[in-house]
């Protein structure tokens, strides 16, 4: 079954300072849902913080947050716990894609990755796991097109959202009994700031309308967000309606 409404619940967002962890917080706040922003940029969160107070009059909670910092993000779970008592659903989300060819991918971008795309999901994760059994939560990954088919441009960025999803759906498989709800979602494109890490944003490579918005996922994860017991949605694709054009 599926709410229409997120009432009641909290919602750890990573990444939340802007592009599809920005725009997930608005919109899981518009369902009702307090949000729990968490990023390094602490200005940037209590911009998005004050906005969505505002706008939806729910409670918005700004942990500046490193993933790739195993007792930042225990902090954050436990500053959330602190504040509203639990933890209803953890938005996976934080990532960044740097490089390109192996051979030009230098040691560091390749860590950076590694550290941001697969360490802060499972530190995350971990940290949230106990309070998602209390509460029948929701945990939802942001996983990648590039998870589930080959990126002969950006192999490294591709194996980290393959271990994305490998950890996910197995996360998935051990605590489906304990009540929990795992949800992959993968997008194509997105018009955010992903891609400025080493070169050209998303957000300026692509027109408006060409590929898909950031509001376009965080919907996407507000329908896994507001699964209910004794249901979950598996996995969700986002894609361009071209992107298979060019097999």
């Amino acid at each position: 079954m599926v709410s229409a409404r997120l009432d009641d619940q909290v919602a750890i967002v990573t990444g939340a300072s802007s592009g599809i962890g920005e725009a997930t917080a608005r919109i899981l706040a518009r369902d009702g849902a307090d949000v729990v922003l968490a990023a390094r940029r602490r200005g940037e969160l209590e911009a998005v913080a004050d906005d969505v107070a505002d706008e939806h009059g729910v409670d918005a909670h700004v942990v500046p947050t490193d993933v790739t910092n195993e007792d930042e993000v225990e902090a954050l779970v436990d500053a959330t716990c602190e504040e509203f008592g639990g933890v209803d659903a953890l938005v996976n989300n934080a990532g960044l894609g740097v490089g390109g060819d192996v051979e030009d991918l230098s040691t560091d971008g390749y860590r950076q990755m590694m550290d941001v795309n697969c360490d802060g999901m499972f530190f995350a994760t971990r940290a949230a796991l106990p309070h998602l059994r209390e509460a029948d939560g929701n945990l939802v990954f942001v996983g990648s097109f590039a998870g589930q088919y080959p990126r002969p441009s950006n192999p490294v960025y591709a194996a980290t959202k393959w271990w994305t999803r490998g950890f996910a759906h197995s996360v998935e498989a051990a605590v489906g009994d304990d009540g929990v709800a795992v949800t992959v979602v993968n997008p194509t494109e997105v018009r955010t700031e992903f891609g400025s890490e080493d070169g050209t944003a998303f957000e300026e490579t692509f027109d408006p309308g060409e590929v898909t918005e950031p509001e376009e996922i965080a919907e996407a994860i507000a329908f896994a967000a507001r699964q209910e017991a004794p249901t979950t949605t598996s996995e969700i694709d986002v894609y361009r309606r071209d992107k298979f054009a060019h097999f």
